[in-house]
């Protein structure tokens, strides 16, 4: 439900008390139209609904049509909810990136995992990167009339000719007037890169972050991020991982831009993915040079702030009990990497706690991020293993779905449980973890 008909903008929710609630809207429901307006996707329906007097049209479960007028204060929201952002379809990816992650998944996984978005729309909504490959004059002129920012771009590069090769279609070389379009409108942007070596890093990350430093304050953010390569490869253009003395030069590079603009804009502006750092044993930056941590969730930032959050955590936790049970946590191994000194501080306040570092034989052991870590994985390291009275795994594993909450190769937690032998708790955060072993 909840949209899974294109083009109908199906409730998935009602709020209780709700202007919603009280004209008499359920889940189920379908909103046919707001003004004499047919919605595309939330963004419509936020836009019209924000009026002060409207005219709504609905269609109830049982196929009855009414017509509803609303009088409100613009500030008051409907109430309403939906499943999905967009009612008309999602935009798909067609490009033919070289470094693309998807095209490197084995067969089986859930068809979710397989699903190509490159919506403009799912950019503003939810932060997801857009190549802008896609967009036809409508959707232009959409963004800047409904003030659609900030907007999440994959650039990659900025020369035209490297770019269409690395994504595989002449739609890619225009980025640089499609940056220039957005900036002279005044669309703020964050900006991706994923690099990948000998293809966009040396001369042509330098060429691509001067262009996109000539762009701020309408680019607000770079974020750097290595290629991902799984072992199933093979049959896709050869790719290779970073060496370690290409990583030391490249983080050296970062510094130093990070000192120039920070003195020219007063932000850093460019910042590398902890992957770089902690998946070749470099310190990791301090959180003040994360500003804001404008893209968190880009995995820019997060190991910082967890450890920052563990200890402020811990330090409240103070005068508290710790549990006294045997727990264990498991983890990929970038995300070991952080919680390894979080562990000896429990350890060392009495907790009975240990880290299991889990390899990634799914996707193959180059793949180290944590949130990649499936749930066959979790049960060929652990199954054999004395994981005490509970299993702890951080949420970034799992994903909810209508079955509960699953790993990407479709099992689920309670599944994982049923195999180790032991209660299985995910935890969403460094507090999350501190108040678990704290009573």
């Amino acid at each position: 439900m909840g949209g899974a008909e294109k083009g109908k903008a199906i409730i998935s929710a009602v709020r209780p008390g709700s202007i919603g609630a009280e004209v008499g809207l359920e889940p189920g429901d379908v909103i046919l139209s707001i003004d004499g307006h047919k919605l595309r996707d939330v963004i419509d329906y936020h836009y019209l609904a924000s009026a002060e007097s409207l005219v709504l049209l609905a269609r109830k479960v049982n196929g009855d049509e009414l017509e509803i007028e609303v009088e409100k204060d613009s500030s008051e929201e409907l109430g309403v909810y939906f499943d999905t952002a967009t009612f008309d379809g999602m935009r798909r990816c067609a490009n033919k990136c070289t470094f693309c992650f998807i095209d490197q998944n084995p067969p089986g996984l859930r068809s979710s995992i397989y699903v190509r978005d490159d919506d403009y729309r799912l950019s503003f909504l939810q932060g997801h990167f857009v190549t802008l490959t896609n967009l036809q004059k409508r959707d232009w002129e959409r963004i800047v009339r409904l003030r659609l920012s900030p907007l999440y771009v994959s650039v990659h590069t900025t020369d035209p000719d490297l770019r269409q090769a690395m994504m595989g279609t002449p739609a890619a070389r225009h980025i640089g007037e499609q940056l220039k379009y957005l900036s002279d409108h005044n669309i703020k942007m964050h900006v991706q890169i994923v690099l990948c070596p000998g293809v966009n890093d040396g001369a042509a990350l330098a060429r691509t972050l001067s262009d996109l430093a000539a762009l701020y304050p309408a680019v607000i953010s770079v974020a750097v991020v290595p290629v991902g390569i799984t072992r199933f490869r093979t049959a896709l253009t050869p790719m290779r991982s970073f060496a370690k003395d290409e990583v030391l030069a490249l983080a050296n590079t970062i510094t130093h831009k990070q000192h120039e603009y920070l003195r020219v804009f007063g932000t850093r502006f460019v910042w590398l993915a902890d992957e770089f750092y902690l998946g070749y044993n470099l310190p990791l930056p301090a959180i003040s040079s994360y500003e804001d941590i404008p893209q968190a969730d880009n995995g820019v930032g997060l190991a910082v702030k967890f450890t920052t959050e563990f200890k402020q955590a811990l330090g409240a936790a103070s005068e508290r009990r710790v549990r006294s049970q045997p727990i264990s946590i498991a983890s990929g191994r970038l995300g070991a990497c952080v919680l390894a000194p979080a562990v000896r501080e429990l350890c060392n306040r009495g907790a009975d706690v240990t880290l299991w570092t889990v390899p990634n034989k799914f996707f193959g052991e180059s793949v180290t991020a944590t949130g990649l870590v499936t749930g066959s994985d979790l049960i060929a390291a652990l199954q054999h293993r004395k994981l005490g009275s509970e299993l702890l795994i951080p949420q970034v594993m799992v994903r909810d779905t209508f079955r509960g909450e699953k790993f990407l190769d479709d099992i689920s937690v309670d599944t994982l449980s049923h195999e180790l032998g032991v209660p299985v708790t995910v935890l969403a955060n460094a507090q999350a973890i501190v108040q678990h072993f704290f009573s």
